[in-house]
């Protein structure tokens, strides 16, 4: 005998879930159905030529197009175009896991009473390894919200993070984060965003300085492998450790050459005429 079907609250809110993409073809796949509890997925995609759009509407994604503007923008209009107050975002690359489902579906059905806001762990998979120390766990981000009280607000468009107007409470379960493709893309992501924020922190006047050169990387690196104790999860600890602290190095270095008028990437060079 089959078992009865959950009934469904009639005055339950309805809830959106929002991911932008740029050629995730691979990946978002995964991410999608993690979100199949949905009332929705709206998907902003940034002009992909790796069949992403097509794997997105397959999935039953409402899909929409735009030219990438940064992080922070690209996931604030997504917002926008979703046809409910709350809403769930996620990057192509995080997935939900099945205790974090469960603890989003039971605020849900009550109502979401414990804020307007929701936090929860996100565990990064480095190298065949979830981390479960270090300063990449757990990594509390606030990704359930009503929009009417809140958003991706500021003007950073790297690092960026959603604020809201009221309760924020914690949720159990974790947000699995899958964050690169290779060591070289890790790498060449890492430095990416060095530059977006070096260049964020010149346009606000901040400076390098020595001491921030020498001692941040330092830190970050003291406080990720043995403060927070790292050193737990093996290799996959230690080089998310070193990796981070070279994104330190990176940025800082990027900040100084910006002061000085340094270029950060090979200026553009005349054609040989034929």
């Amino acid at each position: 005998m089959s078992s009865p079907t959950p009934t469904v609250p009639a005055d339950r809110p309805r809830l959106s879930a929002c991911i932008i993409a740029f050629n995730e073809a691979d990946r978002i796949g995964d991410c999608l159905a993690s979100l199949s509890f949905c009332d929705e997925i709206v998907v902003v995609d940034s002009f992909s030529t790796d069949g992403t759009v097509e794997v997105a509407q397959a999935a039953g994604a409402r899909v929409l197009q735009r030219a990438f503007t940064g992080f922070r923008s690209q996931k604030a209009y997504c917002v926008e175009q979703a046809s409910h107050d709350w809403v769930l975002c996620l990057d192509a690359d995080e997935r939900v896991n099945a205790t974090l489902r469960a603890a989003i579906e039971q605020e849900r059905d009550a109502g979401f009473p414990s804020g307007v806001g929701y936090r929860f762990a996100r565990c990064s998979e480095y190298f065949g390894r979830f981390l479960r120390h270090g300063t990449a766990y757990p990594d509390r981000v606030l990704r359930l919200f009503d929009r009417r009280h809140g958003g991706w607000r500021g003007e950073r468009e790297i690092h960026e993070a959603v604020s809201v107007d009221g309760t924020v409470a914690l949720l159990r379960g974790d947000l699995l984060h899958h964050p690169y493709r290779s060591f070289l893309q890790l790498l060449d992501k890492k430095q990416k965003y060095a530059r977006m924020m070096a260049e964020h922190e010149f346009a606000r006047g901040k400076r390098a300085t020595l001491g921030k050169l020498v001692l941040a990387p330092a830190w970050r690196f003291v406080r990720s492998y043995v403060v927070r104790r790292g050193f737990l999860d093996g290799w996959p600890g230690l080089i998310e450790a070193f990796v981070s602290a070279n994104y330190v190095r990176q940025k800082t270095i990027m900040l100084w050459l910006l002061h000085n008028g340094q270029p950060l990437v090979d200026p553009p060079r005349n054609q040989p005429r034929g």
